[in-house]
Formats: C-alpha cells, structure tokens, sequence
C-alpha cells in the first residue's frame, strides 16, 4: 500500500511560495541527498492543477538538468483539479470527482510513495480529509515576511514528530505523520 507523502521548502515563518527566490543559498550536499532520495523513492507523484502548470511547461522543455528531467517524465503522474480538463504532459492522470475516493483507491493499488513537491491547497486538503501520511519539511532559517503559508486559515491537525536533522546551514528536516492520539 502506498503512503501519500508531501516534502516542502518551508521558511521560519511559513511560507512556501516562490522558494527558487529564498531557498538556494541553504543548499548543500545534505540537501540535495534527501531531494534526490525522495525523487528514487516516488512510485508516482501527486500535484494540484498550479504546480502540474508550473512544472509540466517547464520539465518538457527544458535542458538543464536532464536527469531529473527525464524522472519526472518517466513517472506516473496524478493530478488533483476541477478546473484542469486535459493533461499532456506524459503519464499524467487528472482526479477528480470523488477525489478521497480515487486517492484512497490509488494508495491501494501503487507499491511505494506518492511522492508531492509543493501544492500546499491541496496538502492542506489531504491533511483535512485523512489522506496525507507523511509531511517532510525543510526548515530554512530565514523569515520571508510574505508569501503563501503552508497553513492558512486551516483548522488544528495534530502532527508528530517522528524524524529530524539538522544540516550544516542551519536547515532542519523534519518528518511529520498526523498523529490521532
């Protein structure tokens, strides 16, 4: 059975928007590890319709990084809208409808990780309704002042604890699952 599990760049203050403006100088070889490892553990990633936009018009097109490239072309895709009619970038499946339905039958059916980057309305949904069962942040130590927050006018979900470290530059990655005790 597959685990949805959803990693974000995240700022002290929240923010998750625009991370290529805030982000880079915290990279290093720690980061990029467990980037890359959860891009090799990903049986299909999962998008709302802004970042599948977002990365389908740039991952097709591009010549920057090949490899990665090519994963994300390669990997089944899945992606959450009501407003998103047609999906062309290869391997790309549009839910929606009884989305927690679809979502709960394609946990049933993929062996390994539904794999999301960004699409916080959407993790925000997933956390809402039972169906996000890892959040994987990497703290970076700056506040943003302003951006769209991971959590904005959400209602209380517990979460625990159950993996951290602390990178050279100060970032923290942090592993969280909801926690119903």
């Amino acid at each position: 059975m597959a685990k949805i599990v959803s990693s974000f760049f995240i700022s002290l203050d929240g923010v998750v928007e625009s991370p290529d403006q805030w982000h880079f100088p915290y990279w290093n070889d720690e980061m990029g590890a467990v980037v890359e490892a959860g891009m090799r553990s990903a049986a299909a990633m999962l998008m709302g319709r802004r970042l599948y936009e977002e990365w389908s018009s740039y991952w097709t097109s591009t010549d920057s990084d090949p490899e990665v490239a090519k994963a994300l072309n390669d990997t089944r895709k899945y992606v959450v809208s009501s407003t998103l009619q047609q999906a062309d970038w290869q391997n790309t499946t549009v839910i929606r409808g009884d989305v927690a339905a679809e979502l709960h039958a394609l946990k049933e059916q993929i062996d390994g990780d539904i794999q999301m980057s960004g699409s916080a309305t959407t993790v925000r949904w997933l956390l809402a309704n039972g169906l996000l069962d890892e959040l994987k942040l990497l703290v970076h130590p700056i506040a943003v002042g302003r951006g769209r927050r991971l959590f904005e006018d959400t209602p209380t979900h517990p979460l625990k604890l159950v993996e951290s470290e602390t990178f050279q530059t100060g970032v923290l990655n942090l592993t969280y699952v909801p926690d119903a005790g």
